[in-house]
């Protein structure tokens, strides 16, 4: 980590040459991070970004030295061995466009305090965000939106893509379920949009420049709304109208949330503004993409993958948030995002990798009596999931069709010796992941093997749980409640309607009887169940 110490007549050269760029904003000074690897162009485009950097930094250099105007002379007064960096902080700053330094009220510098007192969130938070920074900043730029609004995770996340609050918001920008769906983030079994880094970025960049035009240019209102919703704000307007007030945000009637939620992010703008200024050291973070982007150009095993690019599956993930599983959305995207100097490793790898090696896929055979849900217990998956991969509208299938199962590729051997259990697939527990959980953690807490949690779940063994996910565990609780129950065959009775009255499968009957499913039962003949008696 390095520290720098600006003399005021290079803060003054450098603000000025920031603000002229800013003006005319020139086309070579925003690189768009969203590279997409095809073939070759990737170390063409690794060159551009260098040479974009390096000019960036040349001008820079020249706008200090040469500045024949106005400080030219004092320039050359000040003898000094080499410049400072100009890394993204600077960047950021230089497209700001707040005067937060305007607002006095008592509810920034009580925010401001708290994050002054707490120098280890800011720590932990910005070990996160410099991954991600990058991007937003160059989006910003893109839709000339103010440049404060890349602290926004800061508030509603800590810049954490794996946020889930007791709302149900998730990501870094925090979008509830239908805010996300209006806005293009769809979810399913795979994938959850909201938590996707570039399209949850998107959206948010274009929530919040509809909330601004929406309130007429009042970034402090828009803000409320983003965090309050826009009812709530117009609510609040009204009130404050019939009162004789002036419709300013500070006399606004709102949530006690978003009271704080504004003045909080007034309070980081400030620090990360003139952060010496309140004894705080920044990390810098060098001008440049920390990601590039790989089109996978089809679904793809996420561990797999990782091992094509050369990182842990951990970096991967962290990366790549949306993926809800062990493998890449069937529908799409199809993309990941790598480390930008694993991309182009990772791209030569993925093309040479034959399609039946991208995924692991089961076949299944469907057996009269079979459910989506039976199957779905039997394999360790779930009934979205079947419906999802088989495109089923609804839960109706048919004897004799084939399914496909997806499999964890790390799983698949153990789970090709697993499709005749000897023990009915009882329903299982439900469990909410905590902040700190592990596969590890919670199969020990639940006396379970993580091969078996993880199967269950169609998780991979090395997968990273969120809190708030919910997990299925067959604990040994409701593995016991499975009575051995001996049945005597009457008149009438048939595979089909056992398996129904004792809710249980026709194929489950068959296997624990060695019965052909296809064959007639005769009264008096005796049978053995396993049933969960709890349950009745």
């Amino acid at each position: 980590m390095r520290t720098f110490y600006w003399r005021p007549l290079t803060l003054l050269c450098l603000s000025a040459w920031l603000a002229g760029c800013a003006g005319m904003q020139p086309q070579s000074s925003v690189v768009d991070t969203s590279f997409e690897l095809k073939g070759a162009d990737f170390s063409q485009q690794i060159e551009q970004i260098q040479a974009l950097n390096q000019q960036r930094w040349q001008e820079l250099q020249e706008t200090l030295k040469y500045d024949s105007v106005t400080h030219a002379s004092k320039w050359r007064q000040w003898q000094t061995p080499s410049l400072p960096e100009y890394d993204l902080w600077d960047r950021l700053r230089a497209s700001f466009q707040w005067d937060v330094h305007q607002y006095q009220n008592p509810r920034i510098q009580e925010e401001m305090q708290w994050f002054l007192a707490h120098p280890s969130f800011l720590d932990r938070m910005m070990t996160r965000m410099h991954k991600y920074l990058y991007h937003v900043v160059t989006r910003l730029e893109a839709k000339g939106l103010p440049g404060e609004l890349a602290l926004l995770p800061v508030i509603e996340s800590a810049y954490n893509p794996f946020a889930y609050s007791h709302g149900h918001a998730a990501g870094m920008w925090q979008f509830i379920p239908s805010t996300g769906r209006h806005f293009g983030l769809h979810a399913n079994w795979w994938y959850d949009g909201r938590r996707d880094v570039l399209s949850s970025t998107e959206a948010a960049l274009t929530y919040l420049k509809r909330l601004n035009q929406r309130f007429d240019g009042d970034w402090l209102l828009a803000l409320a709304a983003y965090n309050a919703g826009s009812g709530n704000v117009n609510k609040a307007l009204r009130k404050d109208e019939q009162a004789g007030g002036q419709g300013q945000y500070w006399d606004l009637d709102l949530p006690a949330e978003t009271q704080a939620y504004v003045p909080r992010l007034l309070a980081v703008a400030k620090i990360f503004a003139e952060p010496e200024r309140y004894g705080l050291a920044i990390p810098s973070v060098k001008n440049q993409p920390y990601f590039a982007v790989v089109d996978t150009q089809g679904q793809l095993d996420l561990n797999l993958a990782a091992k094509m690019a050369g990182i842990s599956l951990d970096e991967l993930k962290q990366l790549n948030p949306a993926y809800s599983r062990w493998a890449t959305n069937p529908e799409g995207p199809h993309r990941l995002l790598v480390p930008i100097a694993k991309a182009q490793k990772m791209g030569q790898q993925l093309a040479s990798l034959p399609p039946e090696k991208r995924v692991t896929w089961q076949k299944y055979r469907i057996r009269s009596g079979d459910t989506l849900l039976a199957i779905a217990h039997r394999f360790g998956t779930s009934v979205k999931a079947l419906q999802d991969t088989n495109k089923l509208r609804n839960h109706r299938i048919r004897a004799g069709k084939e399914l496909l199962i997806p499999q964890p590729m790390q799983a698949y051997a153990q789970a090709k010796t697993n499709t005749k259990p000897d023990r009915p697939h009882l329903k299982p527990v439900e469990y909410q992941v905590r902040a700190g959980d592990s596969l590890w953690r919670v199969a020990r807490q639940h006396s379970v093997s993580v091969h078996d949690l993880a199967r269950w779940n169609t998780l991979g063994i090395r997968d990273i749980l969120r809190p708030g996910q919910k997990l299925l565990i067959h604990t040994a609780s409701t593995r016991n409640q499975a009575s051995s129950l001996g049945y005597t065959v009457r008149k009438g009775d048939s595979l089909y309607t056992i398996a129904n009255r004792f809710r249980v499968s026709v194929q489950d009957i068959a296997d624990w009887n060695k019965l052909n499913p296809r064959h007639y039962l005769q009264p008096g003949q005796k049978i053995k169940l396993y049933v969960d008696l709890s349950a009745r």
